[in-house]
Parts: C-alpha cells; structure tokens; sequence
C-alpha cells in the first residue's frame, strides 16, 4: 500500500523569495497568509495582472503592500480569480473590493456561496487527525455576499486578462472549483484540489513540510468528484504546481509524486470514514440540496474537541485578564 511521507526539500524546486513575495514563475508569484496562499499573474510592473484568491479575514494590507511592491502604488489587479468560495480563500475580499473596484470571477456552481444564496455543507471534524481538523467545526462555512462584482466564469474555458491561462473545472472540494493551467510552461495553479502540505496538521502547515495530499479532509464533501478531478490535474503532466496550501513546486520528484496520488486516490487520500467517506453532499445552482446525516462522534474525538474547546477558552480568558502592574 503506498503511504505518503513529507519529503526533503531538496528533491524539489521550491520557488526563491524576492521581498515579500516568492516567485514561482517570472510572471507568478505567491504570497504565503498564514495558512494559505495567494497568487499574482504577471510580469512585474505589468498593468494587466490578475489575482488569484484572496487569503484570509485580515490579509488585505498585506494583499495590498505585495501588489504595491510587485506591479506599483495605485495599479489594481485587472480582475480577481477565484479557485473557490471558502473563508480562507475569500477573507480580504469585500475589503480589498473597497480599494479595487474591479470583477471577481469565479465558476457558477460557485455562485450560491458568493452571493448570499447557500452556505457550504458543514466541515468534518472526524477526518484527517489533526489540530486544524479538530478545529473546523469553528471555520466559517456562510456565504459571503460580492453584489455586483460578482461574474462568472466565461464558458469557453478562458480566463479574463490572462490570455495564456485555461481554467478547468475541478470538483469535490466544493461544487464549482476550479484549477487554472497555462500550456506554455505547464504551469498550473491548482487552489484546493490537491495541496502540497498536510493541511489538518498544525505542525505540519508551520513547518511547511511537503507532502502532496488530496483536498483538505475536513472540508471535502464530496470525494469521488475529488478524485477524478487530481486524476485530471495529474493527466495535464504539469511542470510547475501552485496549490492553495503548502509550498509551490516543480521538477521530477514532484510530478511523481502526482501521479502517485492520483493513481492511489481513493487508498492515500480519501478518508476511511467520515460524514462523507462514502455519501457526498448534493449541490446545484442554487447551493447546497442535501447533506448525509453526521454520524455520532468517537469518545477520543469528542474529548479531543472537549480539550481543544477548553484550550481557546482559557487562551482567550487569559488574553483577556486584567494585568496587575509588577510596580503596583
């Protein structure tokens, strides 16, 4: 049975870091937000960039300081690409909306959850045995609300102001994700589809251990849709990966170890058990239809939520206490 290990970063091709951001290619570049990554598509100084996702609630200054030191104060993006509507992806984006009057794109099955139409079906906190799973029952999973700004994705499978760039649909994580691919350098941006960390470790996303994995567990509904789209990705042979969490990649080891994933999918990535092992949610246009029932929790896992749930009472009690002046 294949298990996957993280490896050394030597059997790789991460990207370098130039100021804030690192450069994966000459025209993207990543910008890492805690947990999760943001991407620019562009040359530097270019008046035609896109972003790609737009990080977590309270990364809009550091968006908009990595835009200002890649492409200059006072150019926004031509448009904004959305891999998909999760918190994590769409944090700073009503606040970066106050600065860049400009289009959001993103796929119509992805509609509902950008609109104010559907929340998303509730994460998992049984899958993937780790603090950041453990803690998804805390996620935000409503919708946000865009208005006007918000544009689907034209049917033709190109990309608005990145005439190089395909997208292609890539379901399970949520209904309408997508992944973007250029041919020319094989470079693809996969958002969620498959990461290339351990996202439900605390420890492994701090230390940015490398690891390709399927979608994030705790926030997959739908996992047979999750597989054939990572055996899609793996299909376009890419050089260059970007993928929501984790480090960029390139080189040899890294398409092995795609390959890898994609043939073993259902054995390495997909959870034995779980709310959507096995059933997935059903989703349409109009967001979220139905859910499987939630099966009753393990005794281990409901102390270790009873225990995580006391650790942030107590960390916000005493964040909170008042201090007492040693000179007092």
């Amino acid at each position: 049975m294949t298990k996957f290990t993280s490896r050394p970063r030597l059997l790789y091709e991460a990207p370098r870091r130039i100021g804030t951001l690192y450069q994966v290619a000459p025209d993207i570049a990543r910008l890492r937000v805690a947990m999760v990554n943001v991407f620019f598509l562009g040359e530097p100084g270019s008046s035609e960039w896109v972003l790609v996702d737009a990080g977590l609630p309270g990364s809009t200054s550091r968006i908009l300081h990595a835009a200002a030191e890649r492409f200059g104060s006072g150019n926004p993006p031509a448009a904004i690409v959305l891999t998909h509507g999760h918190f994590d992806h769409v944090g700073a984006l009503r606040s970066l909306l106050h600065h860049w009057n400009v289009s959001v794109f993103a796929h119509r099955l992805e509609m509902p959850y950008l609109n104010g139409r559907s929340s998303y079906p509730p994460p998992d906190p049984r899958v993937g045995g780790g603090l950041m799973a453990l803690l998804s029952a805390l996620y935000p999973k409503a919708p946000i609300v865009l208005g006007s700004h918000l544009e689907s994705l034209p049917n033709d499978g190109t990309v608005p102001h990145a005439p190089e760039w395909r997208w292609f649909h890539t379901p399970g994580h949520t209904p309408g994700h997508i992944s973007l691919f250029r041919e020319r350098d094989r470079a693809m941006i996969a958002g969620d589809a498959f990461v290339t960390t351990r996202q439900e470790s605390l420890t492994a996303i701090v230390q940015e251990r490398i690891e390709l994995n399927g979608p994030p567990k705790y926030f997959t509904p739908d996992w047979d849709a999750a597989g054939e789209s990572v055996r899609h990705l793996a299909s376009m042979n890419p050089k260059i990966v970007g993928t929501g969490h984790g480090v960029p990649l390139r080189g040899d080891q890294m398409l092995r170890d795609l390959h890898e994933l994609a043939h073993d999918f259902d054995r390495v990535a997909r959870p034995s058990h779980g709310r959507y092992a096995r059933r997935p949610a059903v989703a349409n246009i109009h967001g979220v239809v139905s859910v499987p029932p939630r099966p009753p929790l393990k005794s281990s896992t409901k102390l270790a939520l009873a225990g995580v749930g006391a650790a942030i009472v107590a960390c916000v009690t005493v964040a909170a206490w008042p201090r007492k002046s040693r000179f007092s």
